[in-house]
């Protein structure tokens, strides 16, 4: 088994929530101290190397340039770094009970990961799909032949590298769970088929308590089916669309994805910072964080063992998840190719998505219940709900502008009230 994810089964098994920064420095100097702050903050923890915009898009020779000038980086310059300073920054920092994962959001990563590989790293993600039809003009056959040899990169790596699927958390907001769900089952399948056996399934946070629940149950469920002889867990992420701006609405919003993670049963959570609306978190900023997400855990496992949890929703999301993965699956001879003709298609169809190999007909909503709903399904075998005025009614700039900023405006909504009633009292 991975290191990685033998830290969080045993992790699982002492009845701890694994959290986790998304967190990256262009200097080598305050990577290191970054690792450390967080493998050293009361919580339990794994580390993250967050790849900067230059290496994401293969554009190496910038990131050379800006390391060697001392401008700013969004992330961590791998590829300007070296395989050498990486295995020596990751001997310095990281350790059994301390695993470390790079993120970093490329469609075609293969020189990312020849360097992973060789510094021996720990723990990465993405997909062909994932991190392909968000983030640039490259063709979909084309990552998925990319990521192909990645994965085969991987396996046969000497030491045993996790991969995570990114499908559950596609654009971040207003993706039904549904495809969310289908689409990280059909990343762990393509991981299996290339050589792959350390695998997790990834979900994030959306608008509503019970419909994630549903949403986190039914992935657990397909991935159970799917990946037999394969060590897994779920992902969970912090709500990855707009942010509260208000440091109350931003900690409830951390707070409720917590109390998320603990309700389903997920093994790992990636933890957003107030500081996300504004600005790339300080080192101290992502501590915080994580240290206040492992308290909220404690009290959440503690609550669940006298009380009831919250229900989860009853919209059939399950079986729809379950139409959408084998529709997939059926229309090629391997999962990769599977992917591409089901894009080509229609079958599968991600709402608001531009990418040219995407058919773009899909649309989605958050309706009457607060819940994410398909107001056109395109090509999809996915249900709609015809009859609801919220999910047939013209989608106009300004209510597409509401939906996207839902949590943000809810949670904020909450530390304003609190306000006007600290001040009435």
């Amino acid at each position: 088994m991975a290191r990685f994810a033998e830290f969080v089964r045993t992790a699982t098994t002492a009845g701890r929530l694994v959290v986790q920064p998304r967190m990256g420095f262009g200097e080598l100097a305050r990577m290191r101290a970054g690792l450390t702050a967080v493998r050293d903050c009361r919580a339990t923890t794994v580390g993250t190397i967050t790849l900067d915009s230059y290496t994401r898009v293969g554009d190496y020779a910038s990131a050379r340039r800006a390391l060697r000038e001392g401008a700013d980086l969004n992330g961590f310059p791998l590829l300007a770094h070296g395989a050498g300073t990486v295995r020596d920054l990751l001997r310095e920092v990281s350790s059994d009970g301390f695993p470390v994962q790079v993120r970093h959001g490329s469609p075609l990563p293969l020189d990312l990961f020849r360097v992973m590989v060789a510094a021996g790293v720990d723990a990465t993600e993405g997909g062909p799909v994932s991190y392909c039809l968000p983030y640039g003009r490259v063709p979909l056959p084309e990552a998925a032949d990319n990521w192909a040899r990645c994965c085969e990169l991987a396996a046969g790596a000497r030491e045993p590298m996790h991969l995570e699927t990114f499908g559950g958390c596609m654009l971040g907001q207003l993706c039904p769970p549904s495809l969310l769900v289908a689409l990280s089952v059909l990343e762990a399948l393509f991981f299996r088929e290339h050589g792959l056996r350390s695998i997790s399934l990834s979900y994030a946070q959306q608008v509503h308590l019970g419909q994630d629940l549903e949403a986190l149950a039914a992935l657990r469920r397909l991935a159970s089916a799917h990946l037999p002889g394969i060590d897994w867990h779920i992902t969970l992420y912090t709500y990855m669309g707009v942010f509260p701006r208000t440091p109350i609405g931003s900690y409830r919003l951390v707070e409720d994805s917590v109390r998320l993670a603990v309700h389903s049963r997920t093994e790992r959570l990636i933890v957003k910072t107030p500081a996300e609306a504004r600005r790339i978190p300080a080192i101290e900023e992502n501590a915080e964080a994580l240290e206040f997400a492992d308290a909220v855990a404690r009290k959440a496992a503690a609550d669940c063992a006298v009380t009831n949890c919250p229900p989860p929703t009853d919209t059939g999301l399950l079986a729809e998840a379950r139409a959408l993965i084998e529709a997939t699956l059926e229309l090629g001879r391997t999962v990769g190719s599977a992917l591409v003709a089901a894009f080509a298609r229609g079958v599968l169809d991600v709402p608001y998505c531009l990418h040219r190999d995407n058919a773009n007909a899909a649309r989605a909503v958050v309706d009457e219940r607060g819940m994410l709903s398909w107001a056109r399904a395109g090509g999809m075998p996915v249900k709609v709900r015809d009859r609801d005025a919220e999910c047939t009614s013209a989608l106009t700039a300004a209510r597409l502008t509401t939906m996207l900023t839902h949590n943000e405006r809810r949670y904020d909504r909450e530390d304003l009230v609190g306000s006007l009633l600290r001040g009435a009292t």
